[in-house]
């Protein structure tokens, strides 16, 4: 049987993950993930892509914002931001975000070494509207989709060609789904939990992100887990691990959940 494992958010893009015991799905994404940027002060986005040292920063949110704390001990409470919009681009999207002022921007820039800012997304339902196969659907600040799933057997099959095993961490996906074979997600199509139903759309391109630990923001062993991953999951497009996916039908998941396949491809 299919069940959920486990469920992570990022309330702030490219920090640190916050794990949940049960999850709100809205059409845009899972409740507070991806809803604030860090961004350089022209406004492009910024992740552990070039900047590893955003692992140790969580971000936990609340009714009144957000509080980031650091794995130094230190933090600073960011109320959210009223006015002060301004455009910030995240891959080829423009987007409007709200500023949160400068004093979580210098607290920011002095823990991550260059000058940031950081943003929040005021209406993720009408913010960025993207695209896929001609339907028109809302997301967050992440990547190109809203949901991000992977499977704890997928993750095992790949640690058994590595010397230094990776955890689910390095993925950073949302749901994560036990019970099934390895590699059987890329045959899913739509999927069932409890009232809400998803649909697997494209395969996960994975970057460099995967090779930090999440922890400490170090690379352990560069280059992987990338490198024994292309030697099984290279396709046009990219190295795969996980699917993304849109919320056909929002509500909430809890871990424990069945999953269901309602729809497989041929």
């Amino acid at each position: 049987m299919l069940r959920i494992a486990s469920l992570h958010i990022y309330p702030v893009k490219g920090l640190h993950a916050l794990s949940l015991e049960q999850l709100e799905l809205e059409t845009w994404g899972p409740l507070n993930d991806r809803r604030w940027l860090v961004v350089t002060p022209k406004g492009e986005f910024l992740t552990q892509r070039t900047m590893s040292a955003m692992a140790r920063i969580a971000a936990h949110p609340s009714q009144t914002g957000v509080t980031l704390k650091h794995t130094d001990g230190t933090e600073h409470v960011v109320p959210y931001p009223v006015g002060k919009e301004r455009d910030v681009r995240v891959w080829v999207d423009t987007v409007r975000g709200c500023d949160a002022g400068d004093e979580v921007a210098e607290w920011l820039s002095a823990h991550l070494g260059r000058a940031c800012r950081l943003v929040f997304m005021i209406e993720p339902r009408a913010a960025r509207l993207r695209n896929w196969q001609g339907q028109d659907y809302p997301v967050s600040f992440a990547d190109e989709f809203p949901v991000l799933l992977c499977t704890e057997a997928s993750l095992v099959d790949l640690n058994t060609r590595l010397a230094m095993p990776v955890p689910m961490a390095r993925f950073r996906p949302n749901l994560v789904v036990t019970g099934a074979s390895a590699w059987e997600e890329d045959a899913w199509v739509r999927l069932g939990v409890g009232d809400v139903e998803l649909r697997l759309v494209k395969p996960c391109s994975r970057c460099v992100v995967t090779t930090i630990d999440q922890e400490t923001g170090q690379t352990p062993e560069p280059g992987q887990p990338l490198k024994a991953l292309a030697e099984f999951r290279h396709v046009p497009g990219g190295v795969m691990f996980g699917q993304n996916a849109l919320v056909e039908k929002p509500g909430m998941i809890r871990v424990g959940d069945e999953v269901r396949v309602i729809e497989r491809r041929a």
